[in-house]
């Protein structure tokens, strides 16, 4: 009996030593596994600024494709984004048109841009003396006098695109369909600048600026024209000798603008 005693408690002791031995041996096994599988950071993939095994030229940047645009900037409307077109002669010219309708809608966002970005400079009522210019800034072109008059509608998105004379550009600021309705706002500022009585329609009451000022309880000034102070500085005229230093002329001659693409093309013989 003692034997047999002996015998059981030696095949226990045999089997608890394998059934931990298989635990170990399971244990190690599922760490092998894990400790070989593959995290998303070995994964085969472009890292930016380095190179790549995958391509023949062992370079992980790629080119781009040739003649292709990105979404939302074909800007297949020229006209929309340049304010001018190609002319039979080959230069870019002007247009005194907009190229979308003009709505309240648009005249309102016109006012409000030109009152956050143009005032500063031409005044809330375009006449060239906004603060800037009381606080000793280059006199800004005036909307009303005859040389802006004349020019056509596309003139003024042309240079708030590019900038001209002391004026920097305001591309960066302005998005191409603000910047035309400033430049609708401006048409519209010479309008009402230059109205009369018979230009209102009927049934609409005319009414005095100096008693809107009132109303509004600003003096009777403030509807009249702002005078120039004594601390702007005066442009003088162009000296031609001394070339034009990084600006061109702010006034010159001729309002229309025409930029060359390329040279005329030559006449046809005839």
């Amino acid at each position: 009996m003692r034997k047999q005693l002996s015998a059981l408690s030696s095949q226990l002791s045999a089997f608890r030593a394998a059934r931990r031995g298989a635990l170990l041996t399971g244990a190690a096994a599922i760490m092998l596994v894990a400790g070989c599988r593959q995290d998303m950071q070995d994964q085969p993939k472009i890292i930016s600024q380095r190179g790549s095994e995958f391509f023949a030229d062992h370079r992980g940047a790629r080119p781009q494709v040739a003649n292709t645009v990105a979404r939302g900037q074909l800007h297949e409307d020229s006209y929309f984004y340049t304010g001018v077109v190609q002319g039979a002669n080959g230069y870019r010219e002007e247009k005194n048109e907009m190229p979308f309708p003009v709505t309240l809608e648009v005249l309102q966002r016109g006012q409000e841009r030109f009152n956050i970005y143009c005032s500063v400079c031409h005044s809330r009522v375009g006449n060239g003396l906004g603060m800037v210019v009381q606080r000793g800034y280059k006199p800004a072109a005036n909307f009303h006098d005859q040389v802006r008059l004349s020019q056509p509608l596309s003139h003024y998105f042309y240079v708030m695109t590019h900038g001209y004379g002391a004026m920097p550009d305001y591309s960066a600021q302005i998005a191409p369909v603000d910047r035309w309705a400033v430049a609708a706002y401006i048409r519209a500022l010479q309008l009402s600048q230059a109205a009369t009585a018979e230009d209102v329609p009927a049934g609409i009451q005319i009414r005095n600026l100096k008693d809107v000022a009132r109303e509004n309880h600003l003096p009777e000034s403030f509807a009249e024209p702002w005078p120039l102070p004594a601390t702007a500085i005066q442009a003088y005229p162009h000296d031609l000798k001394q070339g034009n230093p990084a600006m061109a002329p702010a006034n010159p001659d001729d309002p229309m603008i025409a930029i060359p693409l390329s040279k005329p093309a030559p006449a046809a013989a005839k």
